[in-house]
């Protein structure tokens, strides 16, 4: 018998409250909104970067690049994000946010401040020292 605990896997305890977390906010956004998780981290993707392409965004939110076309396509749909193809490599598609795109994101960030504010409060001290090792863990590239 080996001493390894599923329980006490670091990586499963930071996917398993990455879950939580997220399906919690989620539900705050998909209310008010009809935002997927994917198209979230799209439009505030946009919102941090500007123009950027699919590619891009797929790498820094560690999402798949096809989910990322799809939440880009609906955001484009409902006229969100307009696309176009990449100036230097033809074969990216780059994506910006439209002024409704704009607008959505001006609602949407006090909602993500808020609701990381009551996270940082529910953790009280424990709040730094997790920041500081996710940044640890996550500049890791």
């Amino acid at each position: 018998m080996n001493d390894f605990t599923l329980e006490d896997f670091l990586p499963y305890r930071l996917a398993v409250a990455a879950g939580r977390i997220s399906r919690d906010f989620a539900r705050e956004y998909r209310e008010r909104f009809g935002l997927s998780r994917a198209e979230w981290r799209v439009l505030a993707h946009l919102a941090r970067t500007g123009t950027v392409s699919v590619r891009e965004i797929a790498e820094r939110a560690d999402m798949e690049k096809s989910r990322v076309s799809r939440a880009a396509a609906r955001l484009e749909e409902a006229g969100h994000v307009a696309k176009r193809v990449n100036a230097g490599d033809k074969r990216l598609v780059d994506l910006t946010l439209t002024p409704s795109g704009r607008a959505m994101v001006d609602e949407l960030a006090p909602l993500a401040i808020a609701y990381q504010a009551r996270l940082m409060d529910e953790l009280g001290p424990e709040a730094a020292p997790l920041s500081r090792a996710l940044d640890i863990l996550t500049d890791r590239d």
